[in-house]
């Protein structure tokens, strides 16, 4: 019987994926939904690389790989991927805008939809960290073990702020050239790092205009505008060309991510070196569209895909919070290689290169248990009732049966 369990589940799995490739509208752009997956999978695996909490005595500190081997800067380039996010974003936002004007809905209708899908999820983590904050120090936990904690928990939503109101702001600038909040940020640096004496806030204009850049180039996407694969190239080339000028003449950091006790961070606020980054991204993902597009034709590849994207920010939110209940439930047994211990050199990175797993299983659990938060906005479609089913022709119920 039990040789007969995998056959079973691999033909139920397929019979699943055909459902979801059969129920998708041939008119979605299948690129957009894994180009979407890809930044959030990049986020997830990136934190999970670069964070590490350091046992020390009985606190917990954060520390990073990056910061005793700069020369692993390299995975910052591969997993920093908010600006195909921003990207995206811009490109679903745009058109979501446009096809609700076109239906007569308002916009406030319209923002309301749309940011509900964003900010319903993250109740659940802030109403859990909230008790489990206070559960600490009421237990006498140390005060920097509890400020780390939160901080790790919490620090994805400065994403959805700038997300949120980009999103408010798309009918202002979804016909807004993408050269001049990159403009911006050439400026707001050349205050900053060039003439100096700017104050420390003016950075936090790149906040805005850093992701500005690709959001903007999204609803270029959405135009049309985007379409060859000479804007791809330009875009990649140009981008990745800028971001090396930068960091090997103009004295910016490497690592696309910051680093603990590093004077400069390239993502908080976002540098310039981290716009033509982003740059040099949104163009290989415009490069990839077509590609995209073939593979998932394949009904397990695309469901997979469907599947990251009905979660989509179910995992961004808890994937912090699956690493440090993986790292609080290993304490009683010590300080374990690439979870406890300081992440100062490549046996730490092999160890926690063997915890990935565990941590992703960890995500799984808070997705089960919170992932209705964010898909319980999607209304089921209505069913039909028992008096219109009383009355439906046999004919017609008989061809429906033949048809399911």
């Amino acid at each position: 019987m039990r040789d007969g369990l995998l056959p079973a589940a691999l033909k139920g799995l397929r019979e699943g994926a055909l459902r979801v490739d059969a129920a998708t509208p041939a008119s979605r752009d299948r690129a957009v939904d894994a180009l979407r997956a890809f930044a959030i999978l990049g986020v997830v695996l990136g934190h999970w690389l670069v964070t590490a909490l350091v046992a020390d005595g009985g606190a917990l500190h954060a520390a990073s790989p990056l910061q005793h081997m700069p020369w692993l800067a390299p995975i910052s380039w591969v997993f920093q991927t908010l600006a195909v996010f921003f990207l995206v974003g811009g490109q679903v936002a745009t058109r979501s805008h446009a096809s609700a004007r076109a239906r007569g809905t308002s916009y406030g209708r319209w923002l309301r939809g749309r940011l509900s899908r964003l900010f319903r999820p993250v109740i659940a983590v802030v109403v859990l960290w909230t008790v489990a904050a206070t559960a600490l120090l009421l237990l006498d936990a140390p005060l920097d073990t509890v400020r780390t904690l939160v901080k790790l928990a919490l620090s994805p939503l400065w994403f959805l702020l700038v997300f949120a109101v980009l999103t408010a702001a798309t009918p202002l600038v979804a016909r807004l050239n993408p050269l001049w909040p990159l403009a911006v940020v050439l400026h707001v640096d050349l205050l900053r790092f060039g003439l100096g004496g700017a104050p420390s806030w003016l950075g936090w204009v790149n906040l805005a205009a850093g992701w500005l850049v690709p959001y903007t180039l999204g609803a270029a996407w959405t135009r049309g505008e985007l379409d060859g694969r000479r804007a791809g190239l330009m875009l990649f080339a140009g981008g990745a060309a800028a971001t090396a000028a930068l960091v090997a003449w103009a004295g910016y950091p490497a690592s696309m991510v910051g680093v603990p006790g590093e004077p400069v961070s390239n993502l908080n606020p976002p540098t310039l070196a981290a716009v033509t980054f982003g740059l040099a991204q949104c163009g290989l993902a415009l490069l990839l569209r077509d590609r995209l597009r073939r593979a998932l034709r394949r009904p397990l590849a695309w469901a997979a895909v469907a599947v990251v994207n009905l979660s989509a920010m179910t995992i961004f939110l808890w994937h912090q919070t699956a690493l440090m209940a993986t790292t609080a439930v290993g304490l009683p047994a010590g300080r374990l290689p690439g979870l406890h211990t300081v992440p100062d050199d490549l046996a730490w990175v092999v160890a926690r290169l063997g915890w990935l797993p565990v941590f992703a299983l960890a995500l799984a659990v808070c997705w089960t248990a919170f992932r209705s938060h964010e898909q319980g906005i999607r209304r089921a479609a209505p069913r039909p009732s028992r008096v219109i089913r009383r009355h439906r022709p046999r004919r017609s119920a008989s061809k429906a049966a033949r048809g399911a």
